[in-house]
């Protein structure tokens, strides 16, 4: 009797965490802001505020931002990163994808290019906003190291061809701890420190350990309350306001739309939510 009422609490926080999600964006506060155009206005939730602050506004008057997400491989953008994309995205703002390997670990790569250009046009990125890289010194697999100098120089050159002024990637443990996703961060990491680009603002995404990565939307408490506490605006939680995106992007892959990942896209938080810490 305990077992099924401990896992029917379990399925009822699950449900309530969901209606969270998908709720959330959608209840007006008071809070609000207008563009400066003084036509188009939208409600934020507070977890939302401090984000928007420092990273859509500037001064009193709206600014487009050019962020550039730095992936690893086709698909990390539709793992991991929809909740920001599907954010940026939703409130004018320019996103363009650099990936650095076309993913050939097993002799997929040309299909797997196609395939993430099919997935960013589902999140609403154009084509021609997404970079793939295929160097034979950056090619994708457990072991394959990256040269950090390699990946700085190449972000560097994405940053001056489209006037980027910001930057998301992975944090130092690239939520799978795939050595790859780990060398992007380094890279993006050897790029600051070599050029002190500090008009560009840097954003991680947080990895979190297995039991909150396996919780689905209810990680959304832990993490609201977690970037709440970071009141200097340097922690964000990012709410995915079209989590069934996330699955449409991700089934574009289709050479790497097996069980398991079908599983990681249902199960994951990252399905449904993206912290972000700034660098």
């Amino acid at each position: 009797m305990a077992f099924i009422l401990i896992i029917a609490s379990l399925v009822f926080l699950w449900i309530v965490s969901l209606c969270k999600v998908l709720l959330l964006p959608r209840i007006p506060f008071g809070n609000h802001f207008t563009h400066n155009n003084g036509n188009a206005s939208f409600f934020v939730s507070p977890q939302f505020l401090l984000f928007l602050i420092s990273l859509v506004f500037s001064g009193r008057a709206f600014r487009k931002r050019n962020a550039l997400l730095v992936i690893a491989h086709p698909d990390d953008e539709s793992m991991f990163f929809t909740p920001t994309i599907n954010f940026l995205t939703s409130k004018g703002h320019n996103v363009q994808i650099l990936c650095l390997s076309i993913g050939d670990a097993d002799g997929k790569g040309n299909i797997r290019k196609q395939e993430l250009f099919q997935a960013c046009v589902a999140l609403k990125v154009p084509m021609q906003q997404v970079k793939i890289v295929n160097h034979p010194d950056l090619q994708d697999g457990f072991g394959k190291v990256w040269s950090h100098n390699l990946l700085a120089k190449i972000i560097e050159e994405e940053i001056t061809r489209c006037c980027i002024d910001m930057i998301i990637t992975f944090d130092s443990h690239g939520v799978s701890g795939h050595c790859n996703h780990r060398d992007v961060h380094y890279g993006v990491c050897k790029l600051l420190h070599d050029t002190l680009q500090r008009d560009i603002e840097v954003w991680e995404l947080v990895s979190t350990n297995i039991l909150r990565k396996y919780s689905g939307p209810v990680d959304i408490w832990l993490s609201i309350f977690l970037a709440m506490l970071h009141t200097n605006g340097t922690m964000q939680c990012l709410v995915n306001e079209h989590s069934r995106r996330s699955v449409i992007a991700m089934a574009q892959h289709s050479s790497q739309w097996v069980w398991f990942r079908k599983l990681f896209v249902a199960l994951s938080s990252y399905t449904y939510m993206n912290t972000l810490r700034k660098v």
